[in-house]
């Protein structure tokens, strides 16, 4: 059944892609968007109960989704993943590495434990399914890497020390990605948003509850920051991305859009 009030295009006609992250948030609204726009999706994130949800919210829009629940930190699990994305479209030439996690405390209280762990989530994962998907596109001829990022990938921020380097990482990749495949025919960028009204803003938001800080006050703080006084919906990141992974973007590589 067609989605009513949802504007279907065919910016993205013919393509594939694979999202990881899908579920839920920023993931799911680019899985959303792009399905809008014709194309075929792989979807991956680690709650299997999630994709089997978001895959049934998107079939009514006609276009070909399969899914597998992923532990992104595992390379074991990333090499299944793009075997079996491929194995069910061969023409994949779309990756959206979108998955990550946060963690928000003083540099000197981390253990190596957790900036590993979230090194293997945020940057790792990244960087070999990335890897995998240049040398796919590179046989097509043709292809579109998209990383969201996060200003915290451009800037210094208090007490988040960890995610910042590993966002710092995923631009700088992003960028020598797309220097090595300029003249590929493929195109590799970067989304980098503020504060985005998501899951992982809100678990922010209930760690600093329990310290002490209303999330009133939270958001009034975070808010106040923001030149355009709201955080961003998950919606306007996706809009980015379906413009980064058509053809409206062939001409643009190793750029960073900050919103």
């Amino acid at each position: 059944m067609q989605h009513s009030g949802d504007t279907v295009g065919q910016r993205l006609k013919h393509k594939t892609a694979l999202i990881t992250g899908a579920s839920r948030g920023i993931g799911y609204a680019i899985a959303k968007s792009f399905a809008s726009q014709g194309a075929n999706l792989v979807l991956s994130a680690f709650n299997e109960a999630g994709l089997k949800k978001a895959k049934a919210e998107l079939d009514g829009y006609g276009v070909d989704i399969s899914y597998l629940a992923t532990d992104i930190s595992s390379p074991d699990s990333i090499e299944q993943l793009f075997t079996f994305a491929v194995e069910r479209h061969p023409e994949l030439d779309v990756l959206v590495n979108n998955a990550g996690i946060h963690i928000a405390k003083p540099f000197t209280d981390h253990s190596l434990e957790e900036f590993d762990h979230l090194m293997k989530t945020n940057v790792y994962s990244v960087f070999q399914l990335t890897q995998h998907a240049i040398r796919h596109m590179q046989k097509l001829g043709r292809g579109k890497v998209v990383n969201v990022a996060s200003v915290a990938g451009l800037r210094a921020s208090m007490n988040s020390t960890a995610y910042n380097t590993s966002k710092h990482a995923v631009v700088g990749l992003t960028r020598c990605v797309a220097l090595e495949n300029a003249k590929n025919g493929i195109n590799v960028n970067a989304i980098c948003p503020g504060v985005v009204e998501t899951d992982l803003v809100k678990g922010v938001e209930q760690r600093m509850e329990v310290a002490g800080m209303p999330p009133e006050e939270f958001r009034e703080r975070i808010i106040s920051q923001i030149p355009i006084g709201r955080m961003l919906q998950p919606e306007e990141i996706a809009n980015i991305a379906v413009f980064l992974a058509s053809h409206e973007s062939d001409g643009m590589s190793g750029e960073t859009i900050t919103i």
